[in-house]
């Protein structure tokens, strides 16, 4: 039996997201709207569209500037965003080719929910959807039914309550 001075504080596991194949998400530090988001288990990292990347110091650490098109189809608005970059990754995208990322660590909301997530920076503008979800930012949190959308309601309902 634990003792107050023997026992840890145990974090009271929340009960997973039931989620579906395409989802609205947030990115609170980056931009205050929500995007829509397809849900990719055979993905191992999460991609967001992101143009005129560039490495630049910022505080003496590495950070890359990259700006959003975070509507589908709209070249508007245009997102300014820096992030402090966390790794350059080799990533083979859908079709075969790989290509050397900025990887960066950012808060995402979904559900009501915030937790860091890992996304490489890419341009999608080619792509059905400009933000990717990989197993990695949703594994142990969720429950995903592939046939529903929209299971933690619209646009407005992505940012933290």
């Amino acid at each position: 039996m634990d003792t107050p001075s023997t026992s840890r504080k145990r974090k009271k596991r929340l009960p997973p997201l039931e989620i579906g194949w395409r989802e609205w998400v947030a990115f609170p530090d980056l931009y205050g709207g929500s995007i829509k988001a397809k849900i990719d288990t055979g993905a191992k990292t999460s991609a967001i569209h992101a143009f005129r990347i560039k490495e630049v110091m910022q505080g003496g650490a590495p950070h890359v500037e990259f700006f959003l098109h975070p509507e589908q189809k709209r070249k508007k608005p245009e997102i300014r965003c820096i992030a402090p970059i966390i790794d350059i990754r080799r990533i083979r995208s859908s079709n075969g080719v790989a290509q050397e990322r900025f990887i960066i660590e950012t808060p995402m909301a979904m559900g009501g929910r915030v937790w860091p997530v890992e996304i490489s920076l890419t341009n999608r503008d080619e792509m059905g959807f400009r933000l990717l979800i990989g197993r990695d930012a949703i594994s142990k949190r969720t429950i995903i039914h592939p046939g529903k959308s929209y299971l933690l309601g619209r646009k407005e309902d992505a940012k933290t309550k």
